[in-house]
């Protein structure tokens, strides 16, 4: 009997080996969001202080003894992890309604896309042919690029809108406990089930909380025609860092980026099957 393409595709997105891949890649997020969180805190309260982006955090860990083996082992599991959620944005969510089924296939598309560049910079940073200290300036590249277009301003400002958008959705997926879609039932059962809902929400408050300052940037560089007014992720928590009370803010945001490390433990040994 000859198989199709899409019976194939569903079998490939069910396969063992596949799945055991997108832990280990779930774990590598959460050691890459508990990198960031240490990092931020020491900017919270130095003057200086690391690179806190996802590049920065892995430069970290290839900086420490057998790092680069371990951004290599994190690379294989987060290569795993992207094709699972295309797997999963190509025949994912078979039993959902249309509208909803086509919604969350466009998540998974997403966080497809995200996991394929964080895989891209751990292979580049373990390869010996990457770093984080041009992080700032790519963000302001990309800017300083769409500023230059014809109606450049109106173009940064969709950007900035569609983050803080991506924000906004995080924050709501926290607060609403949607993660919980993502986990078998027995991860938000008992005892252990409740840390698991008390780390998603905080960690996923944070994470929005965090994405949000990115967009304002952007914002602020379109409205100040300023390239250098944007920034990512190190720059947004360096800006909360230098509010009022801005240490101890950043510290909060800090501490629940690090709950959403510790949730993607919890997310890696209960990733529901689809």
């Amino acid at each position: 009997m000859t198989m199709t393409p899409g019976r194939a595709g569903d079998q490939a997105h069910h396969s063992t080996w596949l799945k055991r891949g997108a832990r280990v890649g779930l774990v590598a997020y959460g050691v890459v969001h508990l990198l960031i969180a240490w990092i931020a805190l020491q900017v919270a309260w130095s003057s200086g202080g690391g690179n806190a982006s996802s590049g920065g955090a892995l430069k970290t860990l290839a900086d420490q003894p057998l790092g680069r083996t371990m951004l290599w082992v994190l690379a294989v599991g987060l290569v795993a992890l992207t094709l699972w959620q295309i797997a999963t944005a190509i025949w994912g969510y078979q039993s959902e309604d249309d509208p909803k089924r086509l919604w969350k296939r466009l998540i998974a598309g997403g966080r497809a896309v995200v996991y394929g560049v964080l895989t891209f910079s751990a292979t580049k940073i373990a390869a010996g042919s990457g770093g984080s200290s041009g992080d700032d300036s790519k963000e302001e590249g990309i800017t300083a690029r769409l500023l230059s277009a014809p109606a450049g301003r109106v173009l940064v400002v969709v950007v900035s809108l569609a983050i803080l958008a991506v924000a906004v959705s995080q924050v709501r997926r926290g607060l609403a406990e949607k993660f919980t879609h993502d986990l078998e039932p027995a991860a938000t059962t008992g005892d252990s089930g409740r840390t698991v809902l008390a780390l998603g929400k905080v960690g996923y408050v944070a994470k929005g909380v965090a994405i949000g300052v990115v967009g304002i940037l952007f914002g602020w560089a379109a409205l100040a025609y300023d390239p250098e007014k944007a920034g990512g992720l190190d720059d947004a928590l360096k800006t909360v860092r230098d509010q009022p009370f801005g240490p101890y803010l950043l510290s909060a945001v800090a501490l629940g980026l690090a709950a959403f490390g510790l949730y993607c433990f919890a997310w890696a040994r209960h990733a529901k099957t689809r």
